[in-house]
């Protein structure tokens, strides 16, 4: 299993700080017809409970937010994953539609309000993950963004580099098609170490539902 270890940098700035790790062994498809059902079920209860203002007081994202303040990064300008997902569903726009473990790691970040990360396993370099803060002129590569500056940014790295921030992770180690083995990553900045272990059993459920899994394992790091 993949051993994540938390920086005296994030603990510095947000003591509180929980996340989970889910690791599964998984089938991913194209497109799942019953998850996007699920999928719009959410949406139309964040559309009646959340408004595009008001999503930032989720006290996930909120919580995240406060954080890249603090690292000295503008939430407003990067925003945390979740925040954007949000935004954009409540914008009257679909989610973008990719493959069906994107789209789940998606749903459960919208469900829960927590920026997700989600990996290929195996093309991890090493077998630990650091989550610390992004340095000025640190390469990173964002999925679909190109370049990102992640200076300031919470950042996982394996041994060769970065692989994932609240905003957005890294090319290098993305899920596709052929992604056997996944890890996804919950940050709970919040420090709600019991919305953050629902959050990963219902990914659980989700990878049980949609992935041909046996739906792994969790474990909680601070």
């Amino acid at each position: 299993m993949i051993q994540i270890k938390v920086s005296d940098e994030i603990s510095s700035v947000c003591p509180t700080f929980v996340g989970a790790c889910v690791e599964a062994r998984v089938v991913n498809t194209p497109y799942n017809d019953r998850l996007w059902n699920a999928i719009h079920e959410v949406e139309q209860r964040l559309r009646n409970e959340l408004t595009t203002d008001s999503v930032k007081s989720l006290p996930s994202i909120a919580a995240t937010r406060a954080v890249y303040k603090l690292c000295g990064k503008d939430p407003s300008r990067y925003r945390p994953a979740s925040e954007q997902l949000i935004r954009r569903m409540l914008q009257g726009k679909e989610l973008y539609q990719i493959d069906t473990l994107v789209d789940l790691v998606n749903l459960a970040s919208i469900a829960y309000g927590y920026s997700i990360g989600g990996f290929d396993a195996d093309k991890f370099v090493g077998d630990e993950l650091v989550l610390g803060v992004g340095k000025e002129g640190e390469p990173y590569e964002g999925i679909g963004r190109g370049p990102l500056n992640i200076a300031g940014l919470p950042v996982y790295r394996d041994a060769q580099g970065g692989v994932g921030t609240p905003t957005s992770d890294h090319e290098r180690t993305k899920m596709t098609l052929g992604t056997t083995h996944l890890v996804v990553l919950i940050n709970g900045y919040d420090g709600n170490e019991e919305r953050v272990s629902e959050n990963a059993q219902y990914i659980q459920r989700l990878l049980i539902d949609y992935a041909q899994s046996d739906g792994g394992t969790y474990t909680i790091y601070r």
